[in-house]
């Protein structure tokens, strides 16, 4: 889901479980994206979702693994990765998205991918959903998550 032609989801996710696994590098990034998926789960009805947090984005796939293994109905997985002068930023990136995919594919657990790849801290910051950015990647992760774990409920024997 992103910016322009994202869909309106009315979501209604009481009942389910949900943990918000977060990276901590780029602490006001994360700040923003960590608030927009804390809110939209608490829109959404779900009752005390978990934070976990974890050092980085390349920490992210273990971390979601054990939310799946653990029960939860849906796992948010929020990180940034901004480039620098070596190839770590294709690596980071690239182990994080295969990892999130391998988990959600793996367990039938929804992740909702929040993890901003960005050239620039600025590109981070408007995609962040602090005050003057123009999206909030956390509350759309957030919002596929719980989307999906619902399209996933009737589904499950």
């Amino acid at each position: 889901m992103s910016g322009e032609g994202a869909p309106a989801l009315s979501l209604d996710g009481r009942g389910l479980r949900v943990a918000v696994v977060a990276a901590q590098w780029h602490q006001k990034v994360m700040d923003g994206l960590v608030d927009g998926a804390l809110s939209a789960l608490k829109e959404a009805g779900v009752a005390e979702p978990s934070l976990v947090r974890v050092p980085g984005s390349f920490e992210l796939p273990v971390a979601a693994a054990h939310c799946a293994r653990a029960g939860y109905d849906a796992v948010v997985a929020l990180g940034v990765v901004i480039r620098g002068g070596t190839p770590h930023f294709e690596y980071v990136c690239q182990a994080a998205t295969d990892g999130l995919t391998r988990v959600s594919v793996d367990t039938g657990v929804p992740v909702g991918f929040g993890v901003l790849t960005c050239d620039t801290e600025e590109q981070a910051l408007d995609r962040s959903g602090l005050e003057g950015s123009k999206e909030d990647k956390g509350r759309e992760a957030a919002q596929a998550a719980v989307a999906t774990a619902l399209t996933l409920r009737p589904l499950s024997p």
